[in-house]
């Protein structure tokens, strides 16, 4: 497949530079995959189209202060870092933002002296792996000097950093926050599970596939980077016994879905798992694990479009982005959502 086959126009004022004022208050285009239909509603309206037994899936994980300023301790060139995950101890997979001249055995000062870090190893695409120096805690001096990691299209900092974490997030250690859960309040949450919908909660913690562009023409030729998740043995099991009982599984956002789609790829069953995927959704999957998905509007020839395309089909999915382009949705992290069923 030719990765045009993914593109679209949209105007840059389309982008969202900032959360909808309430939560729950953003769009909702409801959608309907084997109908071809779809509706204009509110992100509270969800709730009319969620049933008694469903199943909602969300990913818990919170994100760090993953992006840190520092400079070079021997030319003092300024350097960014976004910590993408945890290796051992205090060794991280990092992407420098200016990674020319981070080279084995650099060290990197951050904040007067507060954090160093000294490079171990290069990688390809500005990749290198970091170990970290400090005295104390290492996630309160994240906190003292990180910067919440949001993506290059959004062009301030939030005025609060609770807005670029779901209000379920728990699990720390995200280099990017699972934004289709953006939407969902405490109150929503819970006239939900008043309704009859089970909530249940696995971890995928977000990395380099949220920011590395398909840079290929063919779709194919792109690889994935992998990411790490976890699935308890209670929820497998509450998994399973859905399926068994034909109850709708609907994932919220893309990362619930290729943990859930990895799990049943590889084991054929939900199972308890602490492990990494690479998995690529795309068009010709077959999905195995959801029945529904919660997902807000992606990028133009993005791995995440590709998955809806899968999902709903390529030329419908087309046709509803540009119904979103015309009825001016927001798109992106801090965009409006899909309810994709059917």
């Amino acid at each position: 497949m030719d990765i045009s086959l993914f593109d679209f126009d949209l105007p840059m004022e389309l982008i969202a530079q900032s959360p909808a004022s309430k939560r729950d208050e953003s769009r909702l285009l409801v959608i309907d995959k084997n109908k071809k239909t779809y509706e204009d509603k509110i992100f509270h309206d969800i709730l009319d189209y969620l049933k008694p037994g469903d199943v909602l899936v969300r990913n818990n994980t919170k994100v760090l202060p993953a992006r840190i300023f520092g400079e070079k301790e021997d030319t003092h060139a300024h350097v960014e870092i976004l910590l993408l995950r945890q290796i051992k101890g205090d060794i991280w997979e990092c992407l420098a933002g200016n990674a020319r001249p981070i080279k084995v055995g650099s060290i990197i000062t951050f904040k007067n002296g507060i954090l160093k870090a000294k490079c171990l190893e290069v990688k390809d695409e500005g990749i290198r792996i970091m170990e970290f120096i400090y005295d104390g805690i290492f996630l309160e001096i994240l906190n003292e000097i990180g910067n919440m990691p949001l993506p290059p299209y959004i062009k301030k900092q939030c005025e609060d950093n609770s807005r670029y974490q779901t209000v379920y997030a728990k699990v720390l250690g995200s280099a990017a926050a699972p934004t289709a859960g953006f939407h969902f309040t405490e109150e929503l949450l819970e006239k939900i599970k008043e309704k009859g919908i089970e909530i249940l909660d696995i971890t995928l913690h977000i990395g380099l596939g949220t920011f590395k562009p398909v840079k290929e023409e063919r779709v194919e030729d792109h690889v994935m980077h992998s990411e790490y998740f976890e699935m308890s043995k209670e929820v497998a099991e509450k998994l399973n016994k859905a399926k068994a009982e034909h109850r709708r599984i609907i994932a919220v956002g893309t990362t619930a879905t290729r943990t859930l789609e990895a799990i049943m790829q590889k084991y054929g069953r939900f199972t308890e798992a602490k492990e990494e995927t690479a998995i690529f959704i795309k068009p010709g999957y077959k999905f195995l694990a959801i029945d529904a998905l919660i997902t807000n509007f992606h990028l133009p020839k993005s791995t995440l479009i590709m998955l809806v395309s899968a999902f709903m089909g390529r030329e419908f999915t087309l046709e509803v982005y540009k119904h979103a382009v015309d009825e001016k949705y927001r798109f992106f992290s801090f965009g409006d959502s899909m309810f994709i069923h059917g």
